[in-house]
């Protein structure tokens, strides 16, 4: 990733959300040694919690065999199989066997849901999280993913909608954490006008952020066009100087 375009955005994130956390962003290689460490066996059970110390400052590498929730690997592309039921696992469950999640009404809106839904393969053997401050050159980013309060929020989706007729710049589909900052996104990167993936509802990710934060994932298209204009949009006007004081 050039240079230019990191320090830029830094300076204008500073500049226009002061104190606000950095994004982070993430890319498949077959490369493990883009990073310094991959994550250990011992490994949360849920990625959107491993991807914490991301959030601090330090990188991480993923695989099939560092990602320990099922439906986490088949989100990240890694595995296509689902656990045995998942449509009961996500809904009513089965009495005397299995307790169910009741993020859906019925086995068969499952199914029906799951056929919906596009296969993914992982385009790389390994997946690296990195903060926007740690990325260099050789890096190529595919999504930026922002972890953001309401108001920091408020700014970004307006920014992700300045130069679109669309008033669906920003969509918000049903899935896991991780399907909401790695598969929708990624989904979004071949789409003539890319939109941004307002996420992190997901009910069993949530104890992994904090109660005030949701996350907005922009594919990386879409990310560049927004650096240029930041500085011909509302962040300049009056309004924002408000909501801005107080992010600081």
């Amino acid at each position: 990733m050039e240079a230019t375009l990191r320090r830029r955005f830094a300076n204008r994130w500073r500049q226009y959300f002061p104190g606000a956390e950095l994004p982070i962003t993430f890319y498949y290689t077959e490369d493990p040694d883009r990073v310094d460490a991959t994550l250990p066996k011992e490994a949360a059970r849920c990625i959107i919690c491993d991807l914490a110390p991301v959030r601090a400052g330090a990188s991480r590498c993923f695989d099939v065999d560092t990602v320990r929730c099922g439906g986490g690997r088949r989100s990240l592309g890694f595995e296509q199989e689902m656990r045995p039921n998942f449509p009961y696992f996500l809904s009513s469950g089965i009495p005397g066997e299995m307790e169910g999640e009741r993020y859906k009404q019925s086995p068969e809106l499952v199914e029906a849901y799951l056929e919906s839904q596009p296969a993914f393969e992982a385009p790389g053997q390994f997946l690296i999280f990195k903060r926007w401050d740690h990325l260099d050159e050789e890096d190529d980013p595919a999504v930026v993913i922002f972890f953001a309060q309401p108001d920091v929020l408020s700014g970004l989706f307006t920014l992700v909608n300045f130069d679109e007729i669309d008033p669906q710049g920003v969509i918000a589909p049903f899935g896991s954490g991780c399907s909401s900052i790695v598969y929708h996104p990624y989904h979004q990167l071949d789409a003539d006008r890319p939109r941004a993936v307002l996420g992190m509802f997901d009910v069993s990710a949530r104890p992994c952020v904090p109660a005030d934060t949701l996350t907005l994932a922009v594919p990386w298209p879409k990310f560049a066009r927004m650096v240029d204009y930041m500085d011909d949009s509302f962040l300049i006007a009056r309004d924002w100087q408000k909501v801005r004081a107080r992010i600081a």
